[in-house]
């Protein structure tokens, strides 16, 4: 897909996001906008997938695991928008009895859905499983992962990091949203990852960087992580986002990690938000 119509579908995503939180009063926005351009990017332009035959085991396609569960907005959007289920179920996130919990779970079986992420730390464990099991199947398919920059500071992301490097899976690509705020402030106030490209390489892995509202950049840079698998080392990748991207009012400070907007708030953000797609 062309950079332009790309950068369409996160438009209308981002539109998804803000009236899918402020419809209820409750979940994230921060994180979701920061990260509406890369999951774009995956589902229609990157990823070998297939909308309307999901399993669970994902044989021969690529699989995507989002471990900071509570961005689901994002993510719930780009799978309506990619064919995984109605467009028309966005308006049913949060409340009761709906497939659109706000983290993500499995037990109601929305397509797209392949482990619940409620508690942070433990996608790229669930990720480097799957890899290893496609690599046992002779499977060439990739697996990738999405981390909140804050989520590093659980130990369990560590352990995994350090797995996955001694056993050499080869055949995944984690992304960090490195936005540098969490719900309690920045990150570097609450708890410092210091220098993540050389704890990243420490720890055995391919480090890359890149801009992650750039679709050109991003679609550089994840070739080259793509071209880098099979050769023994697990690749990670350092996506600089902005918490709110898109919505002025909402960038450059962690308060929206988890507040909704209200009323007015929510049509100050949709005037800057270009509808492309038809809203829900």
């Amino acid at each position: 897909m062309e950079n332009l119509e790309l950068s369409n579908v996160a438009s209308q995503v981002r539109r998804d996001i803000v009236r899918m939180v402020a419809g209820v009063s409750s979940g994230h926005p921060g994180g979701s906008l920061g990260c509406a351009d890369f999951l774009t990017l995956l589902y229609f332009d990157l990823m070998n997938h297939n909308s309307d035959k999901f399993s669970m085991e994902g044989k021969n396609e690529d699989v995507f695991y989002l471990s900071n569960g509570h961005i689901s907005p994002v993510w719930y959007s780009v799978l309506a928008r990619a064919g995984y289920f109605p467009v028309k179920e966005l308006e049913t996130f949060r409340k009761i009895s709906s497939r659109l919990q706000g983290h993500p779970s499995t037990d109601k079986k929305l397509p797209g859905i392949r482990m619940a992420s409620g508690s942070l730390g433990q996608g790229l464990s669930v990720g480097i499983g799957t890899a290893e099991v496609k690599k046992l199947n002779n499977d060439k398919s990739i697996v990738y992962t999405l981390h909140g920059d804050g989520e590093l500071q659980e130990g369990q992301i560590w352990e995994a990091a350090m797995y996955a490097a001694g056993n050499k899976v080869d055949n995944i690509i984690a992304t960090i949203d490195y936005n540098g705020r969490q719900i309690d402030g920045d990150v570097d106030d609450v708890l410092s990852l210091g220098d993540l490209k050389l704890k990243w390489q420490a720890f055995g892995w391919e480090v890359l960087t890149m801009n992650g509202h750039d679709f050109k950049e991003m679609k550089e840079t994840l070739a080259q992580a793509k071209g880098m698998l099979g050769k023994q080392k697990p690749v990670v990748i350092l996506m600089v986002t902005e918490m709110g991207m898109g919505v002025d009012y909402m960038m450059g400070s962690h308060k929206w990690h988890g507040v909704a907007p209200n009323s007015e708030q929510l049509d100050n953000a949709l005037n800057q938000l270009k509808e492309t797609l038809g809203d829900y």
